[in-house]
């Protein structure tokens, strides 16, 4: 019964988006309230029925309902709970379900949180949201339906992919659709905006909470992700340059650009047009990440299905979006003023360049995933891209974008003074300098690169800190207030910078320092390696609650500690997972992973990544760092007030 009553609550979700779509762009049209009204609550009258369909196929997973067709593919009885529930969106079309769940929720919302909006706006934005809403519902229910029955029903279900039976599938998708999603709510901003007619800083206040709520789960969910992969897939690495991968990198860093960018027009009125561009960009890359993992077109571990039928539908709904709201920018930006002028050297400009590099790297990024694709279609050579052209191109744009974003936050609004802005930096350039000697002193000219990228994350971290040092040197009379007064804002900037300089710390251990090795090992063996010994004391069966796993037990003694370590091969029902022996040090991991097995003994594969756990540190600073920002009170009401001057087009005629 429950997949019936999410089908007809799917139905209804359908028939109230487009309701929604309808009612509140007609009554900012005409001006009607009523019908403005009627967007809102189909807005969130929508929300509860997604979310009731998804109560029911989340049900069916957890009662094991063999009858629905999709729980019978993915689940069986002996799977844990917790996977049973987390297999609700560890398919196609369940992972659609979720997408479809956030975008209403995210919907309803607006409806209910946004009664300081300007109401036509609201109205524009929920109708916008309504379109978006029914194209991706007719998508899940023609082509996706997750309701689908077995007659009769098999007593026994398959099982969900082993590689996703992993605490990483209970967040890290519901993170990165939280953002994904998110940039949905900034497109429907950007288009309303261009449909009405006016774009100000007031606009910019509204929008850029919305931007940030995207931002943080997905800067979760990405570094969530990377740690997933590197302790599940057993390959010692921590980003490949998948393809998918790839498609949460690009609107990651476009959503960055647009929420500095939103920040320039919220206090400053400048930079009108590019923000909404990208807006548009933001939310379209988000999409065709969508494409990537449905369509087929590009292989990857991370793939829901290859389906092409599914594929082109979801490249319909891209062409539409992204071609109309282009179109409409097209023709709405040249009535547009330009906003308020500003000198190169000024807060302006350092965003407005820190904007330019993020631009370069997203079409590095879009270029390096896409160009396998590209030959393919022109003289049907295949060809792969691969980590050596990130190498070549990403690093090389990245490194002055570090630089450069410590310089930013330290210019003043409008214009500044180089000299000014010399003494300002002295104490993060002195602090960098002092770790470039030290670093070429210790490890000498031959390694003058990683002791470079040492200085830059010392550059940034510092850099980060000397935002709250300028603030508290103002105030120093009165230091106490100084600090009190300091806005949350202000200390999720710091937070998110200093995260930035710890991830690059990360990045450069592991670059610079790594080492591997790859042996036969059987029990009673030992290998000296990374300053350690390791001795393979047993090789074991171990029952799971469905699998069964062949474990390697190691000792390892060294640097000052002795301990255990266990790598296991875990057999299930349709395939064969690794488990990686993880020792997790804030100067380095010890990675064991053990692979098959012969008369000669098992094959083990070791790694030692100096510094690595700061990587995710890094990311998850940054991401605490927009949480704190979003917790400003001033930013989550984003009440209305003048700034700057509009800078207005001429309405439609109505």
């Amino acid at each position: 019964m429950s997949a019936e009553i999410g089908q007809f609550a799917l139905i209804m979700a359908l028939v109230l988006s487009l309701v929604q779509a309808v009612a509140p762009l007609w009554g900012a049209w005409r001006g009607d309230p009523v019908l403005m009204a009627l967007g809102r609550s189909a807005s969130m009258m929508q929300a509860g029925f997604v979310i009731l369909a998804f109560g029911c196929l989340a049900y069916a997973y957890v009662t094991s309902d063999f009858s629905v067709a999709l729980v019978a593919r993915h689940s069986n009885t002996v799977q844990p709970l917790a996977y049973r529930f987390a297999a609700t969106w560890g398919s196609h079309e369940g992972s659609m379900l979720l997408w479809v769940l956030i975008l209403a929720i995210y919907g309803g919302a607006v409806a209910a949180f946004g009664r300081s909006l300007r109401e036509t706006l609201q109205a524009r934005v929920l109708g916008l949201q309504g379109i978006m809403g029914a194209a991706f519902l007719g998508f899940l229910i023609f082509t996706s339906n997750p309701f689908s029955r077995l007659v009769p029903a098999p007593p026994e279900g398959s099982e969900l992919n082993p590689l996703l039976q992993d605490p990483g599938l209970v967040l890290h998708p519901p993170l990165l659709y939280l953002g994904y999603v998110g940039f949905s709510v900034a497109f429907a901003f950007a288009l309303a905006a261009l449909i009405e007619g006016r774009v100000d800083a007031a606009w910019a206040r509204w929008v850029r909470p919305w931007v940030l709520a995207a931002w943080v789960p997905l800067t979760a969910g990405i570094t969530l992700g990377s740690g997933w992969a590197y302790y599940e897939l057993g390959w010692g690495g921590w980003w490949f340059w998948d393809p998918v991968e790839n498609a949460s990198l690009m609107p990651w860093l476009l959503g960055t650009a647009l929420l500095h960018s939103a920040l320039v027009l919220e206090r400053r009125g400048a930079l009108v047009s590019w923000t909404i561009l990208l807006a548009i960009l933001t939310f379209s890359l988000s999409l065709i990440g969508t494409f990537l993992v449905r369509s087929g077109i590009l292989t990857s571990v991370h793939a829901f299905a290859v389906d092409p039928k599914r594929g082109v539908y979801i490249l319909a709904i891209i062409a539409v979006m992204t071609g109309a709201a282009l179109a409409l920018f097209a023709w709405r930006t040249p009535q547009m003023r330009s906003g308020a002028l500003f000198a190169p050297l000024s807060r302006e400009g350092g965003i407005t360049l820190n904007n330019l590099f993020l631009m370069a790297l997203t079409a590095t990024v879009f270029l390096g995933t896409f160009s396998p694709v590209f030959v393919e279609i022109v003289n049907g050579d295949k060809i792969s891209v691969g980590p050596p052209y990130y190498a070549r191109t990403f690093g090389p744009i990245a490194v002055p974008l570090l630089i450069l974003s410590v310089f930013g936050p330290m210019l003043n609004w409008k214009r500044d003074e180089l000299g000014a802005l010399a003494r300002r930096l002295r104490v993060p350039a002195a602090i960098a300098a002092a770790a470039f000697l030290l670093g070429f002193v210790t490890l000498g000219w031959r390694q003058t690169v990683t002791v470079g990228a040492l200085a830059l994350s010392a550059w940034l971290v510092a850099g980060a800190f000397a935002i709250l040092g300028r603030r508290w040197w103002s105030g120093r009379k009165d230091l106490g207030w100084a600090i009190r007064s300091t806005p949350p804002s202000m200390y999720g900037h710091v937070l998110a910078h200093a995260g930035l300089g710890l991830l690059a710390l990360g990045v450069t251990g592991v670059s610079s320092w790594e080492t591997d090795k790859v042996l036969t090992m059987q029990p009673g063996d030992n290998v000296v390696f990374a300053g350690r010994t390791l001795t393979l004391t047993e090789l074991a069966d171990v029952p799971g609650p469905n699998y069964v796993a062949r474990r390697a037990t190691f000792n390892v003694e060294g640097r000052g500690r002795t301990y255990t370590l266990s790598s296991a091969r875990r057999a299930y029902q349709s395939s064969q997972t690794t488990e990686a022996g993880i020792r997790v040090g804030l100067l380095g991991n010890l990675y064991v992973s053990v692979g098959e097995e012969s008369g000669r003994g098992v094959v083990v594969r070791l790694w030692d990544h100096p510094l690595i756990v700061w990587i995710w540190l890094g990311g998850l600073v940054m991401s605490l760092g927009g949480l704190v920002s979003l917790c400003d009170r001033r930013l989550r009401l984003g009440a209305a007030r003048r700034v700057a001057p509009a800078a207005a087009v001429p309405a439609p005629a109505e």
